[in-house]
């Protein structure tokens, strides 16, 4: 039988302790490179390496400490393939930055997921809850959540990574801009709900980071692969002029909804829909599939982008 470590009532496969262990050791020098960039990380050259795990996989990121139960709340289908999960999170000392995911242990499930948040560090410490979006795979873990998860299920969390956007009070404005392809769009729509409560704590207070503008580019093969367009929608109405986005589909066979219609462009993200937004005051954030990432990424690189202002998270 597995040796097993318990956390607060829930139990965790001894396994994973070995790589837990690594961790401590290593968040120190990671959040002195924090400072130093400023409260963003920026990631390396991309390779391409075979499909690994995720505690493989994440091994070198930051992880916090801290492991809470967490019991879903709520179940909703964010489109036939995504299912959005709420999460109410036991312990008070559990917290994250708008970017980060979480390591997800299932009791009964070997395999440990990652999630990225889809939800705003700021939902968390006004309700308790945070929020992950969840494509259907064979995946054990996405499996799950598909097949058996239910009201009330519990499972156990822990945050890491290393991409995230936390501006203090202080720091120097800054524009965005994040550049999302499929199930990418969950860290950058948890950066979007973080701006936004930028936005209105500044307009209620007068006080905190004063934000620059944001605009997403996210692309899917179509409209109804879109997760979060109408809360996206909402958010350019709330903060226009602040947030605006473009969303691109690759694969449209259907007519495109008259609301979205005047967000829309059929075909890539393009050169030229990037270029215009180069400037020594702008941060590029993109989350995808890797090829993605590295055409972006390099296109942007060309473009006159430093490299030390572009931050990416591969989706798998």
């Amino acid at each position: 039988m597995a040796r097993v470590t318990t956390y607060m009532g829930f139990t965790i496969p001894h396994l994973l302790r070995s790589a837990c262990r690594l961790c401590p050791a290593h968040s120190a020098l990671v959040a002195l490179r924090h400072s130093a960039s400023c409260y963003c990380t920026a990631n390396g050259t991309i390779q391409s390496k075979r499909k690994m795990d995720h505690l493989e996989r994440t091994a070198n990121n930051f992880r916090q400490e801290v492991i809470s139960q967490a019991k879903v709340c709520g179940i909703t289908n964010e489109s036939e393939t995504v299912k959005r999960l709420r999460l109410a999170i036991t312990n008070k000392d559990f917290t994250f930055k708008a970017g980060q995911w979480v390591d997800f242990f299932i009791p009964g499930v070997s395999v440990i997921g990652g999630f990225s948040m889809c939800s705003s560090p700021g939902l968390l410490e006004r309700e308790g809850v945070l929020e992950l979006a969840v494509k259907y795979t064979d995946h054990p873990p996405a499996h799950w959540i598909h097949t058996e998860c239910t009201l009330d299920s519990e499972v156990a969390l822990r945050v890491g990574g290393d991409f995230f956007f936390d501006p203090q009070p202080g720091d120097t404005p800054v524009k965005l801009v994040l550049i999302a392809g499929g199930v990418g769009i969950n860290p950058l729509f948890s950066i979007l709900l973080h701006v936004a409560d930028l936005h209105g704590y500044q307009e209620s207070k007068g006080n905190g980071y004063k934000m620059g503008t944001v605009k997403l580019y996210y692309s899917a093969k179509n409209t109804s692969e879109l997760l979060f367009k109408k809360n996206i929608l909402g958010l350019m109405s709330a903060f226009p002029g602040k947030i605006t986005c473009r969303f691109h589909v690759t694969q449209q066979s259907s007519p495109i909804c008259e609301e979205l219609q005047p967000h829309v462009t059929e075909g890539r993200i393009s050169e030229k829909d990037l270029e215009k937004h180069v400037s020594k005051d702008t941060l590029w954030y993109i989350c995808g599939p890797p090829p993605m990432i590295e055409s972006i990424s390099e296109l942007l690189y060309n473009s006159g982008v430093p490299r030390n202002c572009v931050f990416f998270e591969k989706w798998w």
